[in-house]
């Protein structure tokens, strides 16, 4: 079997040891699974929406909030709409700015960049967020031990895109300087910060280096140590982690994970060219990254070179368990991480006219509400990536099946497994008899009963091409039936 390995844009297509192709799959430990589309469920905001967060209450209730450039929304459990819970006036985030949201106790507190203070929500007692006053407005947003942090922030109206200022401990919401241990920390050297991650201890991404944040105590409160020098993260918006001990970022010379004292490459010689190739250069601002963590993936969204709609049209992920990549072609605005709310039936009405067109199966664990789920913005609703799995297209190297010489491919027999229904597959096979010339596709053929996929296709230098759509659960590689012709 020539197995559907890693899949290796960067490489050589010749004996490259994975797949040339991967996409609309999920990598798995061995070949792909399915990755499926969004499917909608919450009514529309007024703009697209940049950022989710979900917290669940002492009822198991689930409070989902969203936001877009004007507004922050409450995910409606009864009817399943988008309610305005903004401060008066509302917000007015630039163009590469997005939500960011943490809870401490019961209060979720989000930042929307620079143009207004940090926001509160009370679990159980507010019905519109509010602006804590004395807190700065930020770009970045995380808790440090016991401590609410803010980075690149901006107050008393001037910005400072370098410096990290947190809360008085145990208290999110009084932000006096120099009392119950407020107070700042500059890193001038090292450019704009472009990401924060907190945990037991925090992680500060700058343009040009990574600096651990490590509580001590009065009175210096926080010590900084730039553990990471020369290099840090270029895209403020390309950020994501399990824990400060392992932080996903995107950075000039490509896709990084920062395990919390230096960082590592996980995409060079396999995706880091075929993505700044493919990225649109002129839209950087509209990347948004997160995590999927019932997939062990994390995920980046972008606006690609083939996007004809200036919107976020591929999905590039890398599953952090087996240290493989895939992507997929779906459109959408955004993505980020939720819990699932708790779904009425009412609510379910008002997301389709009818049970069986509901996009997610009444199957999926979406429904049960309290799962962590990947999501998305589309058509400025939240989205969930749980509808029909995505028709993909797998490759195989490019391989030469008899040595220095023509060769006639007469069958293929794909390795697909089924789930439940047998899924459509259809097998083509790219050939050419110089590696200077174009590969050329054979028509598709689909498999028969004999489980061969007949088809005829001449050169030195093969590749078989794999379509899959419907109900399939793994694909793991092809076999194929070739006879030599000899040179020419």
């Amino acid at each position: 079997m020539i197995p559907f390995g890693e899949w290796l844009p960067d490489q050589s297509d010749l004996q490259n040891s994975g797949a040339t192709v991967a996409t609309n799959v999920i990598p798995a430990a061995r070949g792909y699974r399915p990755f499926q589309g969004v499917s909608t469920f919450s009514g529309a905001g007024d703009a697209r929406l940049r950022g989710f967060f979900a917290s669940i209450d002492s009822a198991d209730t689930v409070h989902l909030f969203s936001g877009n450039n004007s507004k922050l929304y409450k995910f409606n459990n009864a009817t399943g709409a988008l309610s305005d819970v903004s401060v008066g006036g509302g917000y007015n985030l630039s163009s590469d700015e997005q939500w960011r949201f943490i809870q401490f106790g019961n209060d979720v507190i989000g930042s929307g960049g620079l143009n207004k203070e940090l926001q509160k929500y009370t679990i159980g007692s507010s019905s519109a967020f509010t602006t804590i006053s004395g807190a700065p407005s930020a770009k970045h947003l995380a808790v440090v031990r016991d401590f609410v942090v803010t980075a690149n922030v901006k107050y008393s109206s001037t910005a400072y895109p370098f410096r990290v200022r947190w809360s008085q401990i145990n208290d999110a919401t009084t932000w006096t300087l120099n009392t119950n241990q407020a107070d700042i920390q500059d890193i001038p050297d090292a450019g704009n910060i472009t990401g924060l991650v907190g945990g037991q201890f925090g992680v500060v991404l700058m343009e040009r280096a990574i600096a651990r944040m490590e509580y001590v105590g009065s009175p210096l409160v926080f010590t900084f140590e730039q553990v990471e020098t020369g290099h840090g993260c270029n895209y403020p918006n390309s950020v994501a982690a399990l824990a400060p001990t392992q932080v996903f970022y995107l950075a000039d010379d490509g896709f990084f994970m920062f395990d919390g004292n230096r960082s590592i490459p996980i995409g060079a010689e396999k995706v880091d060219t075929f993505f700044f190739d493919d990225l649109d250069p002129h839209q950087t601002d509209r990347i948004s990254c997160s995590l999927d963590p019932v997939n062990q993936l994390v995920l980046w969204s972008y606006v690609s070179t083939s996007s004809n709609t200036g919107e976020p049209d591929k999905i590039i992920m890398y599953n952090y368990a087996v240290n493989r990549w895939a992507i997929a072609e779906v459109a959408h605005e955004f993505i980020g991480t939720i819990i699932s709310p708790n779904f009425t039936l009412e609510a379910l009405a008002n997301i389709s006219s009818s049970i069986d067109a509901l996009e997610t199966s009444l199957d999926s664990r979406l429904w049960r509400g309290g799962q962590s789920a990947f999501a998305a913005s589309k058509d400025s609703k939240i989205a969930s990536f749980t509808g029909e799995a995505l028709a993909a297209t797998l490759e195989t190297q490019e391989f030469e099946p008899a040595n220095l010489k023509q060769s006639l491919i007469k069958t293929v027999t794909p390795y697909v497994t089924s789930k439940d229904v047998a899924p459509t597959l259809s097998v083509q096979v790219g050939s050419r008899s110089r590696q200077i010339d174009t590969v050329s596709y054979s028509t598709a053929s689909t498999l028969s009963d004999d489980n061969i996929v007949p088809v005829r296709a001449n050169g030195r230098y093969h590749r078989v091409r794999v379509n899959a759509s419907g109900k399939w659960r793994y694909a793991l590689g092809v076999d194929v039936e070739a006879v030599p012709l000899g040179r020419r």
